[in-house]
């Protein structure tokens, strides 16, 4: 598979498949296709489906295979990045939920559940998680740019609630309070941050939606008056 991401700030990411080739995508993912393009709706079993039902995304997985060299492009869902991610069986990688837009088929998609509760429900990117497993080529959606780091054993990096998309599934993921009674009043930081913990990458996103809707939102107009 060959493939280029193109779009700028409303990406989509455009694959070239050699006959036999298959790519698996969300529901409502594909954009547009050539003809010799042979889609399939599969479930792939009930713990599955409630695996990604629990991760947020959708119970079904669409697979896409060339008959005869074929093409087929994905687009994201918001304004942002397009990521590619190659996935090797010593590097999987978790993602934010709905943060998956394709892969090639012997990319492995299941539920990541966060060792330590305190990440999951107060560091804002969810108890429940998505982890890319297998080998082959993942497209990960980013809200915004993306940008990334790479932490040494034991480094650690904080972070504002929302902002991590994605990092290696070597990386530990925890929450701190935020000190100080005036910080957490008039801080506008909220309650906790999110410490990520190396070796691994982490690939952070320079605007969530959960931001932009937050900055949006007092401009929209109120249907109650």
């Amino acid at each position: 598979m060959n493939y280029s991401i193109e779009g700028g700030q409303l990406p989509v990411v455009i694959c070239d498949l050699k006959h036999g080739e298959t790519m698996i995508t969300e529901s409502g993912s594909m954009s547009w296709m050539s003809p010799n393009i042979r889609m399939e709706t599969s479930g792939g079993g009930i713990g599955k489906m409630f695996g990604r039902m629990f991760s947020g995304e959708s119970l079904f997985l669409n697979r896409y295979t060339a008959e005869g060299d074929g093409m087929i492009a994905f687009s994201s869902s918001f304004p942002g990045s397009i990521r590619a991610i190659e996935i090797t069986p010593s590097n999987p990688v978790v993602e934010q939920k709905k943060g998956f837009l394709a892969a090639q088929d012997s990319v492995e998609l299941s539920v990541f559940f966060q060792k330590k509760g305190m990440a999951g429900f107060f560091g804002g990117e969810g108890f429940i998680m998505q982890k890319l497993s297998g080998s082959g080529t993942a497209f990960v959606e980013i809200d915004g740019s993306v940008v990334e780091y790479d932490l040494a054993a034991g480094e650690q990096l904080v972070v504002t609630t929302g902002h991590i998309a994605m990092m290696d599934a070597s990386c530990s993921m925890d929450v701190q309070m935020v000190k100080g009674v005036k910080n957490v009043l008039f801080g506008g930081e909220g309650l906790f941050n999110t410490v990520v913990t190396g070796p691994g990458r982490v690939f952070l996103q320079t605007m969530p939606l959960s931001r932009f809707v937050g900055a949006i939102a007092p401009m929209l107009p109120n249907k109650s008056n």
